[in-house]
């Protein structure tokens, strides 16, 4: 597509010379520019996809897929219903459970959390708790009065295996004097973490009959958690649960759940998106000015070299090498930068704080406990193709006004 002559010479004009430092410095400016934004783009998409994989991830590994709810009187015949919904095709595990908010106490901390009462062979089929246990043994979970608690609690008021943490449940006993609220003590059996600032923080679990008991809900259970075997496909199993369900309770789904919370990462991650193009387009401008800047210092090169025979065609596409190569080698840079600097984010992230001593990524705030990345294949190819088609774009005018360039007027001029 490019002669010899055609590379040499755009190349010819890509090097500094005495008295176009400044066009050069302009050709500078804009690969850096491209350079940066391409490895902005990058990080930036790498570090939402990662924020929206591990949230989603953590989310439902810890919620499950669907929910069979019921009233406060708690659903009844929960053995058989679980059974049903278990031999639906695509069905992993349905969990039934008691879940209530109480007062947590210990070492003269109090704080608000919500209890579950589950069964210790439904965790431990769940990955994100049998990996997720930093002490203690999750089969404690059947014996009665013991309890499992998150790492982020246990931190924050200074338990340890076998401490001893006392539950105030608001929805006591009426008496003459008031109500008084139901309080029962618990022993810290085990330690989980699911690095999910939320879960580890907020969450105690207990035996089910335990539960059962301290919520006054006799031999019933406030829910049934569905998992199923592709959580994005929810919406193809829900017919069937329905079916099997029927009036017992209501079916809710994770993205009834979750809609909001993940569509506003879908939005936040376009908007990221928008903003940092800005900068690709700047440096796009820069690209125009500097090439501009070059035809018009080249109009007695451009001049002879049309008298020598080279034809408009040729003029154009010296400039537009010119133009592209500045694009493409900024595009190239960013890539590398981009896909090295969020393959490294958290590592990057380790660093700074160790250097500056300030903490860059409070876990209270942003829910995970590390800055996750996720490189998208399909995102990196778009970034690097917008970077190199406003590269490309760039250079149509300063390439077709060298071409309309009359010699004649060129060298009169000179």
């Amino acid at each position: 597509m490019f002669g010899k002559a055609e590379r040499l010479v755009a190349w010819r004009y890509l090097r500094p010379t005495r008295g176009e430092g400044f066009i050069s410095f302009v050709a500078a400016f804009a690969l850096v520019g491209i350079a940066l934004g391409v490895g902005t783009l990058i990080v930036v998409l790498a570090v939402m996809n990662g924020f929206r994989a591990e949230l989603l991830g953590r989310v439902l590994g810890f919620n499950g897929h669907a929910t069979v709810v019921a009233g406060p009187e708690g659903l009844a015949d929960w053995e058989d219903l679980a059974a049903r919904l278990e031999r639906v095709s695509g069905v992993v595990q349905a969990m039934p459970y008691v879940e209530g908010q109480v007062l947590v106490s210990a070492n003269g901390v109090a704080s608000g959390a919500i209890v579950r009462g589950v069964r210790p062979a439904d965790l431990e089929r769940r990955g994100i708790f049998r990996d997720g246990i930093r002490a203690g043994d999750l089969a404690a979970l059947a014996d009665s009065g013991n309890a499992m608690i998150g790492s982020r609690m246990a931190q924050r008021m200074g338990l340890t295996l076998g401490s001893r943490i006392s539950l105030v449940s608001p929805q006591g006993a009426v008496t003459a004097f008031g109500t008084v609220p139901r309080i029962k003590t618990f022993r810290v059996a085990a330690i989980f973490e699911v690095g999910m600032y939320t879960y580890d923080n907020g969450f105690v679990f207990v035996p089910l009959d335990d539960a059962r008991a301290y919520f006054q809900l006799g031999e019933r259970v406030n829910a049934i958690e569905i998992t199923t075997v592709d959580p994005e496909a929810i919406d193809r199993f829900v017919p069937e649960l329905l079916r099997r369900i029927g009036d017992l309770g209501r079916l809710v789904t994770w993205q009834q759940l979750n809609a909001n919370f993940f569509s506003a990462l879908e939005v936040e991650r376009n908007v990221m998106f928008l903003i940092l193009t800005l900068i690709i387009l700047v440096a796009a401008f820069n690209i125009i000015t500097g090439l501009t800047m070059l035809v018009r210092s080249k109009g007695r090169d451009i001049a002879i070299l049309r008298t020598m025979g080279a034809t408009r065609g040729a003029i154009t596409r010296i400039f537009v090498l010119s133009g592209t190569t500045i694009g493409v080698v900024g595009t190239a840079l960013g890539f590398a930068l981009g896909l090295a600097f969020s393959l490294n984010v958290d590592a990057i992230r380790r660093f700074l704080e160790t250097f500056t001593g300030f903490e860059l990524w409070n876990a209270e705030i942003r829910f995970l406990s590390q800055l996750p990345a996720k490189v998208e294949a399909g995102d990196v190819v778009n970034v690097v193709a917008m970077g190199l088609l406003l590269s490309l774009l760039a250079t149509i005018y300063p390439a077709w006004r060298a071409a309309r360039l009359d010699p004649v007027e060129a060298l009169r001029n000179e």
